[in-house]
Parts: C-alpha cells; structure tokens; sequence
C-alpha cells in the first residue's frame, strides 16, 4: 500500500463534500465513487467520520476523516491499549448494535477473499492515529475495486491491528462502524 497522510490536507472542502482525488478534475467527479458514514459505538458515541473511497488507475484510493476517537491509554494490568486504532473493510454490510458491550458482530470478520493470511487481508488498512480525537488519512491500496467493497463494512477497533495474529490482528473492541455505499 501507499500511504499519503498530507496530500488531502489542502484540499478537502471545509463543508465536507467530496475531496479532490488524483486524477479527478473537481472534487464532484464521483464516478466510481464509495462512501461509508462512520458512527460510535455506545461506549465512544462522539465517533464520527467519513471514508471515502475512489476507483484510480491500478487499484483504490481511500481517504478518511474521523472525530471524537478516544484518547491513548497505554495497556495497564487486564485494560487493552487504547489507540491507535485498527480500521478494516469487514465482509458484511451490517453496523448493528445487538450488544451494547459488544457492538457491530455482525459486521463479520475481515473482508478477505483471497484467503490471505492477517495483515494481508484485502481489507486490512494502516492503523488510525488520532490527535486530539481527529484522525485524516489517506492511503492508496491495489487489493480491491469500488465495486468489491459495496454493502460491506467498514469497522474501527479500539486498540492497533498487529498485522500477525490470527484471524483479526487482535484490535480490540470495535468502537464504530459505517456501511460501504455507492455515491
């Protein structure tokens, strides 16, 4: 993956519209165009954001904007680590809330149709880092197209992805949660 954390800095609309993306001539040009609306858990309900992400010659871009993340908290006696924080494509299309203490379950596991081994999942992204409760990223990834990923998910984890264990990085809890939809 390629990861670009300043090139959308300058260039997002501060009315949060769509941002300009490499080879796009405005910021409206949404073809081959996906967004997931991010929404907290009922443990971090001020988590919200917005990942989008565009078809681009050879692969994806993504760009992500999210606020109100929690702060860090290092791992302490049985207290996982807080942040920064894992961030997956998950394989449903599902943010529900059937256990407040355990949100969003049927979001499934990773999104992972190669059956790669963990850290090499389709859906497996860079590592949340937050200032202040803000995060923004951008990365660019050629392990999957726009029309791969609708109606699946997208799944914000408490703690950081190792990129080792099996099956799921071992992130924690999974804080927020927003549906891949087509624009």
């Amino acid at each position: 993956m390629y990861y670009n954390n300043t090139f959308f800095y300058n260039n997002v609309n501060p009315y949060n519209r769509i941002p300009f993306f490499r080879g796009s001539d405005t910021m409206e040009d949404s073809s081959l165009l996906a967004v997931a609306r991010i929404n907290g858990s009922p443990t971090y309900p001020e988590i919200n954001g917005i990942v989008y992400f565009k078809d681009v010659p050879g692969g994806t871009e993504v760009y992500v904007s999210v606020t109100g993340l929690p702060a860090f908290k290092p791992a302490e006696g049985n207290n996982s680590q807080v942040g920064p924080h894992g961030f997956h494509i998950h394989e449903n299309g599902c943010c529900n809330i059937e256990n407040p203490n355990d949100p969003f379950k049927c979001a499934g596991e990773h999104f992972n149709p190669t059956n790669q081994p963990h850290g090499n999942h389709a859906g497996d992204f860079p590592v949340l880092f937050s200032n202040n409760g803000v995060a923004r990223m951008s990365f660019f990834t050629n392990k999957f197209k726009i029309s791969d990923i609708i109606g699946k998910s997208v799944i914000i984890h408490e703690s950081p992805d190792d990129y080792r264990t099996e099956p799921a990085g071992n992130s924690g809890k999974r804080i927020a949660c927003g549906v891949i939809k087509k624009v």
